[in-house]
């Protein structure tokens, strides 16, 4: 059984930074891709950002280009995304997923899900 535990959520003003982590527990093989995704109250869940392991080809959204970063350590099996200029929109509960990502910002390409943590930009 694999499990997902994310790392870094918190309060930040608008304009700041905060490094999320995202740690495997147990076996990905077959899962070649790590994704973050989040969710905003009443909202659905869209996709952010995603890395695959071999290679470490890189996918974002439209709304994070140029602000986030993506990225992997493959020795501590981590994954991380590096949230620069945040703003209130981005405030969400981010959530890091394993799967083939295949289409990589697709829910349904993940089949493995952490719990989340919190993020809120303030004004």
């Amino acid at each position: 059984q694999v499990q997902l535990v994310e790392s870094g959520g918190g309060l930040v003003q608008a304009g700041g930074s905060l490094r999320l982590s995202c740690a495997p527990s147990g076996r990905t093989f077959g899962r070649d891709a790590m994704g973050w995704f989040r969710q905003a109250p009443g909202k659905e869940r869209e996709f952010v950002s995603g890395i695959r392991w071999i290679g470490g080809i890189t996918y974002y959204a439209d709304s994070v280009k140029d602000r986030f970063t993506i990225s992997r350590d493959n020795a501590k099996n981590t994954v991380y995304l590096q949230m620069n200029n945040l703003k209130p929109e981005d405030t969400a509960v981010y959530i890091c997923a394993a799967g083939t990502g295949r289409p990589m910002a697709v829910v349904a390409s993940y089949d493995y899900w952490g719990q989340g943590t919190q993020v809120t930009v303030s004004s």
